[in-house]
């Protein structure tokens, strides 16, 4: 088995690390992940300037770029050969609800679901790296599972994975999920530079607004591991006959 590891903390977290230790003897496995932090970058590509890749002294490649940059051109040049798994992590920090729309850790497993690959994204309910070494292993234990069942083949599936930072013998079962949601972010936060120039910093994200029993969020809080299973397909098929009726009156209304 052959496995891309990225993330978005950038090469030299500790998750990429963890992950890279819980994995390394169970497949072959090459790490390229950003240069620097690129939290919150999504699914974004770099266009107008050149990406470059480097080799750090622990055999990690390094690019300065996106998350989903380094997955990329690791799958359209990079890499002489096409991995069996794309892993992202372990993020510092949870990536549950609307916060999955923004992550770039599950941005770069996004890259690979495709690109045709499997893929899993992976982080931690709580920042600060707490337990980091339980959550590999459960990352470990997780992936052996899928190869033992079969599930690693050539069709693509996309998980999103956010692990209780509990030691490995308190983390609860998996449970499957669906995504909860947040209420809208915190107010923008405004601030004056030493040149007198108005500066603007992203609030906080919003407090959760549904962790009802099924959600990633419940599942976590009672101390499990939520394994929600992600699309790509953005269109509202369940509205497509109301937008329908709607377009042809309005296209009937222009004539």
């Amino acid at each position: 088995m052959k496995i891309l590891i990225s993330n978005d903390d950038g090469y030299q977290a500790p998750g990429i690390v963890a992950l890279y230790d819980a994995l390394k003897d169970i497949a072959e496995v090459e790490v390229i992940a950003p240069e620097q932090n690129n939290s919150a970058k999504s699914n974004a590509l770099t266009l107008h300037s050149p990406l470059y890749v480097h080799r750090a002294a622990n055999g990690f490649r390094y690019v300065n770029g996106t998350p989903a940059d380094c997955v990329h051109i690791a799958l359209t040049g990079l890499l002489d050969y096409r991995p069996d798994l794309v892993v992202s992590g372990i993020n510092n920090g949870a990536n549950m609800g609307d916060d999955t729309i923004y992550s770039g850790t599950v941005g770069a497993a996004m890259e690979g679901f495709l690109f045709g690959i499997p893929a899993i994204a992976f982080s931690q309910v709580e920042r600060d790296w707490v337990h980091l070494q339980s959550a590999g292993r459960k990352a470990r234990e997780m992936v052996l599972a899928m190869q033992h069942h079969q599930m690693i083949t050539p069709t693509p599936w996309l998980l999103n994975v956010n692990i209780p930072n509990l030691p490995f013998e308190q983390i609860g079962s998996s449970r499957l999920c669906r995504l909860g949601k947040r209420h809208a972010a915190e107010k923008v936060i405004k601030q004056q530079s030493p040149r007198g120039e108005t500066m603007y910093w992203i609030g906080a994200a919003g407090p959760v607004m549904d962790d009802a029993e099924g959600t990633d969020f419940h599942a976590t809080a009672q101390g499990h591991v939520s394994i929600t299973p992600l699309k790509v397909d953005l269109t509202d098929h369940a509205n497509l006959g109301y937008w329908g009726q709607t377009v042809s009156r309005m296209s009937t209304a222009a004539v």
